[in-house]
């Protein structure tokens, strides 16, 4: 079978896979109505030169022009969570918070990654288990909501859950967020192009990397959505959801399906400040959003 049956064959209109890809050809003389930096998989802490490495990629994307008006960031603000000591987590969480004030000037949105909820299975009691520290540290009060900004609808979704074991996580929306992602959608309007982020992918072609497959693939539930079908089946209802944004893998590639163009961007720790993940170097997405719903992009190594 050849490259382009097997792709024509796995439902993929096409498959970009490369490290680096330069603003589409298709923009008109029009000016785009929004700038937005994605900025994913931080992993924050106080080691690995990791603090000045984030200054720097703060500074490179605030001397973009023009200018983003806002970071979308994709989620493992801090280094680790995962069943870590409090002492280590509110450390990483400082750290995170006085960087951003001393050397950021963009206004941010979040989501929530897996390495931001501090999960330890022996103490379910405290008050901290779960999402919540995360979410006071963030200020939100749900890890799933939407916005509007210069026409477009922002939807952050919460991607990251517990597994039937209870000890580790799975991505998926779960069936309360699904209906609310539902209603949001139903109730935008037409003409109101979307945007959607996530931590965990819905889509994407980087766990087909794999050094050692002879004749099959293995893709964990923890590595994309596991309910990527009905996922699809909702935005095909509604052809204004125009990109989906996500980070995770630490890879970066461009799958457009049914018209949604679904891009997971690099880690701005690329392999958690020990240089690249593969082929993929820290960097962040830059995305011109225009009023008709096109978009143009690009991955930035820093």
């Amino acid at each position: 079978m050849n490259r382009r049956s097997a792709l024509k064959n796995i439902g993929l209109g096409s498959i970009l896979l490369s490290p680096s890809f330069g603003f589409s050809k298709t923009a008109t003389a029009s000016a785009p109505v929004l700038r937005i930096a994605h900025l994913t998989d931080v992993h924050l802490k106080d080691d690995f030169d990791a603090p000045a490495k984030y200054v720097k990629c703060l500074h490179h994307v605030q001397q973009q022009s023009p200018k983003a008006d806002l970071i979308l960031n994709g989620g493992d603000i801090v280094f680790d969570m995962n069943k870590e000591q409090l002492s280590a987590i509110e450390g990483q969480w400082k750290l995170t918070h006085r960087i951003l004030k001393e050397e950021c000037s963009i206004p941010l949105h979040y989501c929530l990654g897996n390495h931001d909820i501090w999960w330890d299975e022996n103490n379910k009691g405290q008050t901290i288990y779960g999402k919540k520290y995360a979410l006071d540290q963030l200020q939100l009060s749900k890890p799933y909501y939407s916005f509007m900004k210069n026409g477009w609808k922002f939807i952050v979704l919460d991607s990251v859950h517990l597994d039937i074991d209870q000890t580790w996580y799975i991505g998926k929306l779960g069936e309360e967020q699904f209906l609310w992602l539902e209603k949001e959608l139903q109730q935008t309007q037409a003409d109101t192009p979307v945007l959607i982020m996530s931590h965990i992918p819905i889509l994407t072609a980087t766990l087909m990397i794999e050094d050692d497959i002879v004749n099959k693939w293995e893709m964990l539930g923890g590595d994309m959505h596991t309910d990527t079908a009905k996922i699809i089946k909702l935005f095909y209802q509604h052809p204004n959801v125009k990109l989906c944004l996500s980070g995770h893998i630490h890879l970066r590639d461009k799958v457009t399906y049914n018209d949604v163009t679904y891009i997971c961007n690099g880690a701005v720790s690329g392999a958690w400040w020990k240089g690249n993940k593969r082929e993929t170097a820290p960097g962040y997405g830059l995305i011109d959003l225009y009023a008709d719903g096109r978009f143009e992009e690009r991955y930035v190594n820093y």
